[in-house]
């Protein structure tokens, strides 16, 4: 598994927490070794401006995840031949929103963080929550990885 993690923002947050979170979700959903994903922090400003441009939204939102391939939640892709690198796509995360969520939520920022990790990663692999039966697999695959690491979601 490869993680690349690119911090352009000025929130503290663990970096090592994150990248942890997702080599275990990606090991959850049984990806290949070969399979990885980029995770992009940034600023409200940047965030927003890709909430506007990319769903319409306008403001901050927590996170965005951008699939390179339509998935099928928990099918596992084919591996690439050679040793080519499975690239599943990009998330970018506002740690300041999810900062301010943590503290509405009475949670911690690493629990916070790790759903909103494993919320992004779960995008990519296919897993929508635009409808109510879709939301509802999606949240209970989210409740069962974050199970494992120990977190019990409120």
């Amino acid at each position: 598994m490869n993680i690349f993690l690119a911090d352009e923002q000025t929130e503290p947050v663990s970096t090592d927490q994150m990248v942890g979170v997702a080599e275990r979700v990606l090991l959850a959903e049984r990806m290949p070794d070969n399979a990885e994903v980029a995770i992009v922090l940034v600023g409200k400003d940047e965030m927003a401006g890709y909430n506007q441009r990319f769903m319409e939204r306008s403001g901050p939102t927590d996170v965005l995840a951008f699939p390179v391939d339509q998935m099928v939640p928990g099918e596992v892709p084919t591996a690439i031949a050679n040793g080519q690198p499975l690239s599943l796509g990009d998330i970018f995360i506002c740690p300041a929103v999810v900062r301010a969520q943590a503290s509405d939520l009475g949670v911690s920022l690493e629990d916070e963080m790790a759903l909103i990790v494993t919320h992004g990663i779960l995008h990519l692999l296919g897993y929508d929550h635009a409808d109510p039966a879709d939301a509802a697999i999606m949240s209970a695959r989210e409740r069962a990885v974050l199970a494992a690491e120990g977190i019990e979601l409120p």
